[in-house]
């Protein structure tokens, strides 16, 4: 699960460039992302990446509370992201996008009470976490709304993600996904993005503790 994360920086703007061959979004966003923020999201358009500003926590255009929906929808979790309403048609759809982010948080509950962490790529590279969309018009107010939503799965015997969440709780863990699968997962069809859903190898992630 992940429900706060830091979204990647302007000086990685030739990073962005470099991987999908556009430019990071003109418009400022806040240096942390919680449910309903804006943050830098690569989806395709007319068959090119393309970043835009775009809501965490994934909106469909039937909801009824639009402004707030997001903030139980930014986590889908792989098993049933086919058939829960909120995230079916996105993935029917095939609209498969990438959160770009310097690092995300979690709670560590080791030593009995909740300590924020940070977990980021050893490398210090951006990350980039499988997710799917969603983008329309609100027909009342006429505003387009897009949004996303990260994919999620077990995470029981990671290395690194294992450590997160309360010790009753399973342990889940976003998809970071390396250079090789952006732009397979963009373009993916439902199979081809099932089997990249996968955790991340031993050594890939780091973590340390960054309490508020």
């Amino acid at each position: 699960m992940c429900s706060n994360f830091q979204p990647i920086k302007n000086h990685h703007a030739n990073w962005v460039k470099q991987h999908f061959d556009c430019e990071l979004p003109k418009d400022e966003w806040r240096p942390e992302a919680y449910p309903t923020y804006p943050a830098p999201f690569v989806y395709l358009e007319n068959g090119h990446p393309k970043c835009d500003l775009a809501q965490f926590g994934l909106v469909p255009h039937w909801a009824t509370d639009k402004k707030k929906f997001g903030l139980k929808t930014y986590n889908a979790r792989s098993e049933t992201v086919h058939e829960k309403p909120s995230y079916r048609t996105a993935w029917r759809e095939r609209r498969f996008g990438l959160a770009l982010m310097e690092s995300f948080y979690e709670p560590n509950w080791e030593t009995g009470k909740s300590v924020r962490w940070r977990i980021k790529r050893s490398d210090d590279e951006p990350i980039a976490v499988a997710s799917i969309w969603e983008r329309f018009i609100d027909k009342e107010t006429g505003e387009i709304i897009f949004s996303f939503s990260m994919l999620t799965i077990n995470a029981d015997g990671h290395d690194i993600m294992k450590h997160f969440h309360k010790p009753e709780d399973e342990k889940r863990s976003i998809v970071v996904l390396n250079e090789a699968q952006y732009l397979p997962w963009l373009n993916a069809n439902q199979n081809e993005a099932k089997e990249m859903l996968q955790l991340s190898p031993e050594g890939f992630l780091v973590s340390e503790s960054a309490p508020r």
